[in-house]
């Protein structure tokens, strides 16, 4: 099923900004799972710095749509690696509590494969690769089209108790 575009405005021009999900996949409400935990990167909805749509696919694996705004600007015209390491903590973290653990994120490693233009609507898909004992690990890719910009892998601890 198509899902509906989510649109919002973009500060520097009059075209909106479309995170709608591709088919088959589900809206995913974040913050109902995680709480105000996810202020940092997606709490701003339509604001200058990220616009991020969480949505999940038929086997439960977590995708996001991002518009990384002028407030995420590293080198000219481009984000910068913080932004992008960012989005991939809050992703990578949610993906394991997604799949049902209540993780910290113990160890994140970013690669960048190639600079990301600011402005750009681009997908994140994440996935929970294996689980043993107390370790969570997962792997996360952003991408748009064939141009893959980084990839992602976090070892997640989960927390006693929860």
């Amino acid at each position: 099923m198509a899902q509906t575009p989510v649109e919002t405005s973009t500060p520097s021009s009059s075209s909106p900004i479309d995170l709608s999900g591709e088919a088959g996949w589900a809206p995913f409400d974040a913050p109902a799972l995680v709480g105000e935990s996810l202020r940092f990167v997606s709490g701003e909805p339509d604001g200058n710095r990220f616009r991020v749509r969480y949505y999940r696919d038929s086997e439960k694996h977590l995708h996001a749509r991002i518009w990384f705004g002028p407030e995420t600007g590293g080198p000219p015209g481009h984000v910068h690696g913080g932004a992008v390491a960012a989005v991939m903590d809050e992703a990578l973290g949610l993906a394991a509590w997604a799949a049902g653990y209540s993780i910290v994120v113990g160890n994140l490693n970013v690669s960048f494969r190639t600079m990301l233009p600011l402005e750009q609507v681009v997908t994140l898909e994440s996935r929970v690769i294996s689980a043993e004992g107390r370790k969570v690990k997962v792997h996360g890719r952003l991408f748009c089209g064939e141009a893959v910009y980084a990839e992602g892998e976090c070892l997640c601890i989960t927390i006693r108790g929860k």
